[in-house]
């Protein structure tokens, strides 16, 4: 990196703004874009690149991305765009199904399977990094630029792609960690302050706490937790208040989190590893919570490569890892990642904290479901997977929960692990269940 004197980084900041159309044209020549994920997706340079496209000043481009924006959706993904972009999404949204039944073709989507952790590594060894566009918080007076709420695999990607190009927002927070990137490493810029997007959980049902009581009383004063994304994890830590000290060391920071650290429930004092710090890579939730993580020192955001590295997790003793599926078989793989035998969501890191969470000292892994879906017509409890995919091996699976119960695979056989399972499922689906056990010969 080269070194600018701190009375000139804004005249650099200056020479290297730009108009979101100049910027998109700097890709001429560039095959492999790579985007920063979620609130990191940068809007308006999308909107750049769209128009460049259109005008036919760039070539079509292949994008990877993890859980596209509804910005996303309406640019690069429009149906206009399918002959000049070919997505390849590392982790699918709800935006991207969007887009994926707006343009009528389920293969316009290219998903490439890949666990958090390596991804980093994968975007930067096995795919040309040729542009990596992402939305920063404004500079500060040393000539650095903050990821924010995303250093995931942005952290990576923007030491080793051949081309920087960012957009500037003063909403985006300035958090602490391995999260930076100064002037003198971006190619261009431009500014755009609108607001971030925002993610607000649903109200818990009556099932998802059901589920999350059983969990919540295995975690104990001192635990350090990891929770991920739904409606069980969040229950979960709304049972949580009265205990003391825990510790955060999780792929997600949100806004439930954030509650339980102004609370001072969440205080990392106990932690084995990174004491005091609420360890994060991806975070998404509200102003509010935007706002806490602004400038706290407390709040660290790192590489996916190394908070979710299981040899990183490990070393925080107690952890706990809390994780939706959704469906489990009676052998105890787990899929979390297809839906009717379609990429639903992806592999994303729960993998990963299944397996580091274990491996922890005294740690324990918890993956939850309701036990039933279509208003309680499909059982989630199945003989075999349907789909493909596999989030979690039966060798990793450890707690599974549903509202009828709870069950530890570990050390059990085939048959116990059956039979375990069976009766964690509704009891309109049991009976078929253990005939279909005995038909595999599980039983």
């Amino acid at each position: 990196m080269m070194i600018i004197d701190s009375s000139n980084v804004y005249q650099e900041y200056d020479r290297k703004c730009v108009s979101a159309l100049y910027a998109a044209r700097q890709l001429e020549g560039t095959k492999n874009l790579i985007l920063g994920m979620s609130v990191a997706m940068p809007p308006g340079l999308m909107a750049g690149v769209m128009a460049a496209l259109k005008k036919h000043d760039i070539a079509p481009l292949s994008i990877y991305y993890m859980h596209g924006t509804e910005a996303l959706k309406n640019t690069l993904l429009s149906p206009e765009m399918k002959s000049l972009v070919t997505p390849h999404p590392l982790f699918m949204s709800a935006h991207d199904r969007d887009a994926i039944k707006r343009m009528g073709d389920s293969n316009s989507m290219q998903f490439v399977p890949a666990t958090f952790h390596q991804v980093g590594r994968m975007l930067t060894e096995h795919i040309s990094p040729d542009c990596f566009m992402v939305t920063v918080s404004k500079m500060d007076k040393h000539g650095y630029f903050s990821l924010g709420t995303n250093a995931d695999y942005g952290a990576s990607v923007i030491r080793k792609a051949k081309k920087i190009i960012i957009e500037v927002n003063e909403n985006m927070p300035r958090t602490f960690g391995e999260c930076t990137v100064h002037i003198s490493e971006v190619d261009y810029l431009i500014e755009n302050n609108q607001p971030l997007i925002e993610s607000h959980a649903q109200e818990a049902s009556n099932t998802d706490l059901k589920i999350a009581t059983q969990i919540a009383d295995y975690i104990r004063d001192e635990d350090t937790l990891q929770m991920g994304i739904g409606g069980v994890p969040n229950a979960v830590l709304s049972l949580l208040s009265e205990h003391k000290d825990l510790g955060l060391h999780s792929e997600l920071f949100s806004p439930a989190i954030a509650k339980l650290v102004q609370q001072g429930v969440i205080t990392g004092k106990k932690k084995s590893w990174m004491q005091h710090k609420h360890v994060f890579t991806l975070a998404i939730g509200n102003r509010a919570m935007y706002d806490f993580m602004d400038d706290n020192p407390s709040v660290v955001g790192y590489p996916a490569s190394w908070v979710n590295n299981p040899n990183i997790i490990r070393k925080n003793k107690n952890m706990v890892s809390v994780n939706a599926a959704i469906e489990v078989d009676l052998a105890g793989q787990i899929n979390a990642e297809q839906l009717n035998g379609q990429t639903f969501s992806g592999t994303g890191g729960q993998l990963d904290f299944v397996r580091g969470a274990y491996a922890s000292e005294n740690g324990r892994s918890f993956v939850a479901l309701h036990s039933t879906a279509k208003k309680g017509t499909i059982s989630r409890i199945v003989p075999r997977l349907k789909g493909s995919a596999v989030t979690d091996t039966r060798m990793d699976t450890h707690f599974v929960v549903t509202e009828y119960g709870n069950v530890n695979l570990k050390g059990k056989s085939l048959p116990e692990r059956s039979r375990a399972l069976i009766q964690l499922a509704h009891p309109l689906f049991r009976d078929e269940l253990k005939q279909q056990a005995q038909e595999l010969g599980l039983l």
